[in-house]
């Protein structure tokens, strides 16, 4: 993947840190990775036929990138063979050339739930820390953005988003295979950041918002996702191994204590714009994700609660603004 655009528009907007960064690693940043199945990965978006894209909707829930007519029967047989060789597809929908990717998340409820509360992203640069395979990425272009910078640590997610940028190559986005601790801690101006269902897997949340905020210019927004409890004190739930059977989950917070955390990280106009409930409609096992899902992460007696005993998953969506 190149990243000649993108480093063009870092170098305008003055964002020279990152960009020389990029310059510096990604020259050999691929050829050192020790990963088993990156190069098989990396192979499947190869082999992938070369179409053209008639069409792209970034606007409807499953993003659309060109029509059944667009390709041959061989041709989108092959895509579709390709494709399955990069599951599990966690988030989505997507229809590529009429072929349905029905990923475990239904990532378009969440985004209805908070489109009309942000800023307008129109001619906006855009962060969106832990991005999956970019299809939140995709909805903020829908929505104008200038340009979308994903990035998330995931290869098998790189090689999901480089499978669906091969069709749309003109597209203002890109996504960086690296973590939030691996951006430069200054010299970054983006409009707005976005960290959806990233928060709690962090040790130190109100650092991790801070860093976020590091990456915003004056007057940005950030939009969080998280998971929460019910509770109206500054409470925490700490599970003690998993939660609803995920690693590396630190803290849960309550409403309250994420407000407080967002304001300890020197944020301003902090609200909750969102409360909901995941649902067995929302997150579920499918063609395209078959491993297990939300309705084996739950008390098969208490659907209230998780097979750990915990409070079933809660995700509020909170918006604030960098001083």
């Amino acid at each position: 993947m190149s990243y000649l655009k993108l480093l063009e528009v870092l170098d305008h907007n003055s964002m020279n840190g990152l960009s020389n960064l990029l310059k510096k690693d990604f020259p050999t940043f691929f050829e050192n990775i020790n990963h088993g199945d990156f190069q098989k990965w990396s192979c499947v978006v190869n082999e992938l036929p070369s179409v053209s894209s008639s069409t792209i909707d970034l606007n409807k829930g499953n993003i659309v990138i060109g029509k059944k007519s667009d390709c041959s029967n061989s041709e989108r047989k092959l895509i579709k063979k390709q494709l399955k060789q990069l599951m599990p597809w966690r988030k989505g929908p997507y229809s590529l050339f009429g072929i349905y990717i029905n990923s475990e998340w239904r990532s378009d409820m969440k985004w209805i739930r908070l489109q009309d509360d942000i800023k307008p992203l129109k001619n906006k640069l855009v962060l969106d820390v832990g991005c999956g395979n970019g299809y939140y990425g995709w909805r903020m272009l829908g929505r104008e953005a200038k340009y979308v910078v994903g990035i998330d640590p995931s290869l098998l997610f790189y090689n999901q988003f480089s499978a669906i940028k091969k069709y749309t190559s003109n597209c203002n986005i890109d996504f960086i295979p690296w973590g939030i601790d691996e951006l430069p801690d200054a010299g970054l101006f983006f409009d707005t950041v976005f960290s959806m269902g990233v928060i709690y897997h962090r040790r130190d949340p109100i650092e991790h918002l801070k860093k976020l905020a590091k990456c915003l210019k004056t007057n940005g927004e950030i939009i969080i996702e998280s998971l929460v409890i019910d509770s109206h004190n500054l409470d925490v739930l700490i599970p003690k191994e998993r939660y609803a059977k995920m690693k590396n989950v630190w803290a849960i917070p309550s409403l309250k204590l994420l407000i407080k955390w967002a304001d300890s990280a020197g944020l301003k106009n902090i609200r909750i714009i969102n409360t909901a409930k995941t649902t067995l409609r929302e997150q579920r096992v499918t063609e395209w994700m078959q491993y297990e899902s939300l309705a084996n992460f739950l008390c098969q007696f208490d659907r209230k609660k998780t097979i750990e005993g915990y409070p079933a998953p809660v995700r509020s969506i909170l918006i604030a603004e960098k001083p």
